[in-house]
C-alpha cells in the first residue's frame, strides 16, 4: 500500500517547509498515528521531556510520538523513511532514557519515538519466560514477577529501561550464576529499516539476535523482550555505610571478592565512594551486597562485614522491588559518568580514591547549587563471559579474556547548568588521570561497557575487530540503506568505528 501519493506528498512539503521537523511530524499523522504525536505546549510534552533521567539529556523534538504497539512502530518507522525522500527526518529512539548525555535517547527539531507506553509485563508460562515492552522499566518488570514468585536476570535500579540496558549487555546480580543480561533474553521482537517486524533469537535470525546483545541502536527497534524466567522469591541485599578511612579494606575485599566469586557465585558485590555534600561533609563508602537467595549475612560478604565502623546498614531479607528502589536517584540534576575497565590491580584503586578526593577539593571550592560524586568498583570476573556461548553468543567481545577485572564508574551530578562545564571537564580529568596510571602499570583494558560509556567513549571499538566485522555484516543485511546510522543519530554509532 502507497502511504502517500506523489501530490500529497508534495502538498505537504510545501506547507509545512519553514519549520524544521514539522513535515515529518505531520507525515506520521496524516498516516494515522496523529493521536500518538505529543506536540510542545501540551502538558503531556512536558511529561515526556521530564522523564530523561539526566536534566542535561533533555532536548526538545519538533514532536513526541507514543506508540502503543508494535504496528505503530513499524508504520512510523515506513513513515519516516518514505519522508526522508523528500525532507530530512531525524528521529531518536526512547526507552527509560538513562544515558546521561544529549543525543542518546533524543533529538532537537526531530522525532523523538518514546516507547513509555509500550510497558506490558505477562509472565507465560508454557515456556516460562517473562515478556515485558521495550518501554518498561525494570521496576514494571520487579513489581509484577514478585507477585508471582518469579525472576529474571535484569537491572539493578529501579527507574532504567529494558531497551538500553539489554542492548549494551547489561550487568546483574545474578550475573555470575547466569550471565550478562542480554544473555538470558530468549527473544528479542524487531522493527527494521523497512518496516518489517521479525524475531530474532537462537532459531530465527540468528546473526541479528547476537549483534543486538551489546550493538546497541545500531540494528533495529526492539519492541519486545522475551526474558529467560525462573523461580524467584527474596533474596539478601542493601547498603552498608562505611567511613573513609577503611579504603585499603575496601579495595582489597573487592579484588579478592572478584577473585572467588566461583566459590558463591550467589553473591554481587559494589564498592562505592561517595561524597554527598548534602548529607555530610565527609567522603565515604556506601557498599552494596546482595545475594541472590534469601540467606542472612551469607560468608561471601564476611571480608566486608568485618571491616570495623559501619555507619549504617540496611541488608535484610527483601524482594527485588525494595532493592531496586533502594538505589533510585531522583531526575532533578545533571548528570554525567563513564568508565575504565582495569585489571584487578589495589594500586589503581587507590589511585582512583586519591583522584576522587582530588576533585572533591575543587568542586568544593567552585561548584554552585546541590551536587555528589561517586565512584563505583565492580567485579568483571571472566566467569561472568563463559554463559554467553550457551545462548547465542553476544557481541561484547568478553569472552576473549580470561582475566579478573574490575569495571571502574565515576558518577557525577549537580543542579546548576551554569556549572556544566566545570563538572563535566573533572570527570573527564578523573578518568584520564586513571587512565593513564593504569597504562603506566600495564593494567588497563581495552573493553568499555556500553552502558556505561560516555558519548565521547568508544564501546563498540572495543568488542574486537572480528565483533566489529559481524556488526557491519549485520547492519549491511538488516538496514542496507543505513536508516539506524543516519536517520537515527544518537548513540553509539557502528558507521563511526574506525
Amino acid at each position: 500500500m502507497r502511504l502517500f501519493g506523489v501530490a500529497l506528498w508534495a502538498a505537504l512539503a510545501e506547507a509545512t517547509r519553514d519549520e524544521d521537523g514539522s513535515f515529518c511530524c505531520s507525515a506520521l499523522g496524516v498516516v494515522g498515528l496523529h493521536e500518538r504525536l505529543v506536540y510542545p505546549g501540551f502538558e503531556t510534552f512536558s511529561t515526556s521531556l521530564n522523564r530523561y533521567f539526566s536534566q542535561g539529556a533533555r532536548l526538545e523534538p519538533q514532536c513526541f510520538l507514543q506508540p502503543h504497539n508494535t504496528a505503530e512502530v513499524a508504520l512510523a518507522v515506513k513513515t519516516l523513511v518514505k519522508a526522508n525522500q523528500t525532507v530530512p527526518c531525524r528521529f531518536a529512539v526512547r526507552s527509560g532514557g538513562h544515558t546521561h548525555f544529549a543525543g542518546a535517547a533524543g533529538i532537537s527539531g526531530g522525532v523523538t519515538i518514546d516507547l513509555s507506553l509500550m510497558n506490558d509485563v505477562v509472565f507465560h508460562a508454557d515456556n516460562e519466560t517473562v515478556s515485558a515492552g521495550s518501554g518498561a522499566t525494570w521496576l514494571d518488570v520487579y513489581a509484577y514477577i514478585d507477585k508471582i514468585g518469579k525472576m529474571v536476570v535484569g537491572g539493578r535500579s529501579a527507574s532504567v529501561g529494558l531497551g538500553g540496558m539489554i542492548l549494551g549487555g547489561g550487568n546483574s546480580y545474578h550475573a555470575a550464576r547466569k550471565g550478562m543480561v542480554c544473555d538470558n533474553v530468549a527473544n528479542m521482537e524487531v522493527v527494521l529499516a523497512d518496516g518489517t517486524v521479525v524475531n530474532a533469537n537462537q532459531n530465527e535470525n540468528q546473526d541479528l539476535f547476537q549483534v543486538l546483545k551489546g550493538g546497541s541502536n545500531n540494528f533495529g527497534i526492539v519492541t519486545r523482550f522475551d526474558l529467560e524466567a525462573f523461580e524467584g522469591g527474596n533474596m539478601f541485599g542493601g547498603l552498608v555505610l562505611y567511613p573513609e578511612q577503611t579504603a585499603e579494606q575496601q579495595f582489597q575485599a573487592i579484588i579478592n571478592f572478584g577473585d572467588k566469586i566461583e566459590e558463591d557465585p550467589y553473591g554481587s558485590a559494589i564498592v562505592i565512594g561517595v561524597y554527598l555534600p548534602a548529607v555530610a561533609p565527609v567522603p565515604m563508602f556506601m557498599n552494596a551486597y546482595e545475594y541472590t537467595s534469601p540467606v542472612e549475612r551469607p560468608t561471601v560478604f564476611e571480608e566486608f562485614f568485618s571491616i570495623p565502623g559501619n555507619i549504617s546498614d540496611t541488608t535484610g531479607i527483601r524482594n527485588m522491588t525494595s532493592l531496586a528502589l533502594e538505589l533510585e536517584e531522583p531526575k532533578t540534576h545533571r548528570v554525567s559518568f563513564s568508565t575504565l575497565t582495569i585489571k584487578s590491580d589495589i594500586r589503581v584503586l587507590h589511585k582512583a580514591h586519591t583522584a576522587f578526593k582530588t576533585v572533591i577539593e575543587r568542586l568544593s571550592a567552585q561548584a554552585s547549587g546541590d551536587w555528589a560524586i561517586l565512584t563505583l568498583y565492580q567485579p568483571l570476573p571472566a566467569l561472568f563471559a563463559q554463559y554467553s556461548s550457551k545462548k547465542g553468543g553476544n557481541i561484547l567481545g568478553l569472552d576473549r579474556f580470561d582475566e579478573n577485572l574490575i569495571l571502574y564508574e565515576p558518577y557525577l551530578k549537580w543542579s546548576s547548568s551554569e556549572d556544566d562545564l566545570l563538572f563535566e571537564s573533572q570527570a573527564q580529568w578523573l578518568r584520564d588521570e586513571i587512565e593513564t596510571y593504569a597504562k603506566q602499570l600495564g593494567v588497563d583494558h581495552e573493553f568499555v561497557y556500553l552502558a556505561y560509556a560516555d558519548k565521547n567513549q568508544k564501546p563498540l571499538e572495543s568488542y574486537g575487530h572480528e565483533n566489529v566485522a559481524k556488526m557491519r555484516k549485520a547492519a549491511a543485511k538488516y538496514d542496507p540503506e543505513g536508516v539506524f546510522q543516519y536517520m537515527l543519530p544518537g548513540g553509539f554509532k557502528l558507521s563511526k568505528v574506525w
